[in-house]
């Protein structure tokens, strides 16, 4: 077994706690993403697991072994970093091979190895060619290919696809999905992209503030988030959030002009602040005498996406089909099935169920 444990892993600078208390299982052959936004504390959890950060309290164990305290380079980890780390006046081949060469390892298993990273990440006609001769999906290729020879027991990536371009991107992103089903390792990618995190991972880890918010399947965190955090990060464009008052019958949003919204939840006391949280695709736009105005359309191609300005100066956002020819700054009538409602509470801003 080569899953990955936390229990109450902690990491201080000094006074300054980065990580709080994180308790987690990620299983063994799971594609597992930390995601969250800049300075969560993803990236610090993650040199903790590969050993380059020291975890200052509580335990970190791969397989059966507790790794807390244990070397890096003994871990049984590969690491693949947001720069590609390459040494440029090695070829593919040779980068690839480095590390065994460093460790004894002989040169027909090293040759083999090598091959049999090169046809899975399909650089077999990179092989005798120099870094600088490679685009940078290449690059990135090679650097996993480097991981990938070691035969690590778990595969560890930060943010490897940031200095690429969006296509490139995008390829990497379903090469790296290849990779965990021919491979079937255990991997823990860093990102703070959510659409990477949502079709690489089969589990989800979301982070704020060195806490863990939600932990679950993609689409258990976008149908049933815990919060308005998770609600809000899980998918693009991002839910919408109206304040609105619990009144007797529902929560009336007065940016929607003292709409009441009816629900089954279990509301606080009458008067009281709660969010709305309705996703893009169940807004309707119409036109139509309102204190909302479309404010600006984003034409993509099979989708359009109406930025909606209320009086109160809260956004929304709507997904409507391309063809829709309301012009912008026109006044527009919102509409959403009361089904497809979210609501949180407006203090602990903890989903109302």
């Amino acid at each position: 077994m080569t899953g990955v444990t936390l229990q109450n892993a902690v990491k201080k600078y000094g006074d300054a706690q980065v990580i709080h208390d994180i308790d987690l299982s990620i299983d063994d052959g799971e594609f597992c993403v930390f995601v969250g936004p800049s300075g969560c504390g993803k990236s610090t959890l993650l040199r903790m697991i590969a050993g380059l950060e020291e975890t200052t309290s509580g335990h970190i164990s791969i397989g059966q072994r507790d790794v807390t305290h244990i070397d890096a380079a003994e871990r049984g980890v590969a690491m693949v970093f947001q720069t590609y780390a390459l040494y440029p006046h090695m070829t593919v081949e040779e980068n690839m091979g480095f590390g065994l060469r460093m460790n004894g390892h002989p040169k027909a298993e090293i040759q083999e190895k090598v091959s049999e990273a090169s046809r899975i990440l399909k650089l077999d006609q990179y092989l005798k060619r120099k870094p600088k001769a490679l685009s940078g999906g290449q690059r990135q290729r090679v650097a996993i290919g480097r991981a990938i020879v070691r035969g690590p027991e778990v595969f560890l990536f930060d943010e490897p696809l940031s200095n690429l371009d969006a296509e490139l991107r995008v390829d990497m992103r379903v090469e790296i999905a290849r990779l965990h089903k021919e491979i079937g390792a255990t991997m823990i990618y860093v990102t703070h992209d959510q659409v990477e995190a949502m079709t690489l991972a089969d589990k989800i880890v979301v982070l704020r503030a060195g806490r863990i918010e939600q932990v679950g399947s993609p689409m258990e965190l976008y149908k049933n988030p815990d919060n308005k955090f998770v609600a809000g990060f899980i998918g693009s464009p991002s839910m919408n959030f109206l304040k609105g008052m619990v009144e007797e019958g529902g929560v009336r949003i007065p940016a929607l002009g003292g709409l009441v919204v009816p629900t089954s939840v279990a509301l606080p006391a009458r008067g009281s602040e709660v969010y709305v949280g309705v996703r893009p695709q169940h807004i309707e736009v119409s036109e139509g005498a309102s204190d909302v105005q479309l404010d600006i359309r984003e034409r993509l191609g099979g989708v359009s996406y109406d930025y909606l300005i209320a009086p109160s100066g809260e956004k929304i956002v709507a997904e409507t089909s391309d063809d829709e020819e309301i012009p912008e700054g026109t006044s527009v009538k919102v509409h959403f099935e009361p089904a497809n409602a979210y609501f949180f509470d407006g203090k602990t801003e903890q989903r109302l169920r």
